[in-house]
């Protein structure tokens, strides 16, 4: 199948399908005679992995590993949960930063008259805070 065929069965643009050729993080596709990338169900197949990956929050190095893991056949199962769970553990934090961000931004927003009047506590919040970078 072409590419534009391999992106439809994939979820990928092929755009990105070109890309992840690039970088070798798939192998490049045979080419027919009048040299178009011809791809393969195995090819598809990892393809759909690799959009699976990215879906869940895997960046590509990440996907990379776990798509070497499962080239694998002599692999160990903990190796893929190891990422996952480091995945998780990076995830949660990163959601605590953003329950801390809205709360801060609610916060803000509480404070502010949001009337007419020029006075405002959000502006005002935000500069107090660049002056204690200094």
């Amino acid at each position: 199948m072409n590419i534009s065929q391999a992106a439809r069965r994939s979820g990928l643009s092929a755009k990105t399908i070109r890309y992840y050729e690039d970088i070798k993080l798939i192998a490049p596709a045979a080419r027919s005679d009048n040299g178009y990338r011809q791809y393969d169900q195995a090819a598809v197949k990892e393809l759909r992995f690799l959009a699976h990956a990215r879906d869940v929050g895997f960046d590509l190095e990440e996907s990379r590993q776990l798509l070497e893991l499962s080239r694998n056949p002599a692999r160990q199962s903990r190796h893929a949960r190891d990422l996952v769970m480091e995945k998780s553990q990076k995830l949660q934090e990163r959601i605590e930063q953003l329950v801390a961000m809205q709360k801060e931004l609610l916060a803000m927003a509480t404070r502010c008259k949001g009337d007419e009047g020029p006075e405002c506590a959000i502006i005002e919040n935000l500069a107090a805070g660049q002056e204690s970078d200094k």
